[in-house]
């Protein structure tokens, strides 16, 4: 039943298409060369929380560069930490574009105990010491916009950085002080919300 469950899972996240969004390119993950996830879970949405995240790797600024990085992170969680798949539901480069992880509806491994609850977007590089380009900076406000337009995101959402919740240095000194700054960005303590059933849109 649970080898079934599993096909059928594979099958639907290869039958429903990405929804585009306005305003930012997202690379699918066939286009970036993507390996199959071992297992899928789905999660229900919209969310109220935001992740930020940086990867603490190479940076990127072309699409072939940043699709290279992309399969990379992906060897990284999978082999190494043995993940179902890239951890991030979608991650960001310095082209500018978004690149599809988990997409929108899939639980991550991003946030520990925060995955099935949360959407996290990371932008690709460290920026511990700087900041990401404003294309980055841009398609990450705009995947959020995006996000709460499909109804994956609710218009109230807070967000957060990684370290908010964890034992990290994520998403960066420089990209954490940034975010700080932004509308949605709760000052306060986190609290978890219960998760919602997962219901096919």
């Amino acid at each position: 039943m649970k080898y079934l469950y599993l096909l059928l899972s594979l099958y639907m996240v290869d039958a429903l298409p990405l929804p585009g969004c306005d305003n930012v390119t997202i690379v699918t993950r066939q286009e970036w060369g993507a390996r199959p996830s071992k297992e899928i879970n789905y999660m229900g949405t919209p969310v109220t929380v935001v992740f930020i995240h940086h990867t603490a790797m190479s940076e990127c600024f072309t699409q072939d560069a940043c699709a290279n990085e992309m399969r990379i992170i992906q060897n990284l969680h999978m082999d190494t930490r043995g993940w179902d798949d890239i951890g991030y539901n979608f991650l960001i480069g310095e082209d500018g574009k978004a690149y599809e992880g988990r997409a929108w509806d899939r639980i991550g491994a991003h946030t520990r105990g925060w995955n099935d609850v949360a959407i996290a977007f990371s932008i690709m590089g460290d920026y511990s010491n700087k900041l990401p380009n404003g294309d980055a900076l841009h398609a990450v406000k705009v995947m959020i916009e995006c996000g709460v337009k499909l109804g994956k995101i609710t218009p109230d959402y807070k967000m957060y950085g990684h370290r908010d919740v964890g034992q990290t240095e994520c998403p960066g000194n420089s990209l954490y002080q940034l975010i700080k700054t932004w509308d949605h960005f709760d000052h306060n303590t986190p609290v978890k919300p219960t998760p919602k059933p997962y219901r096919p849109t």
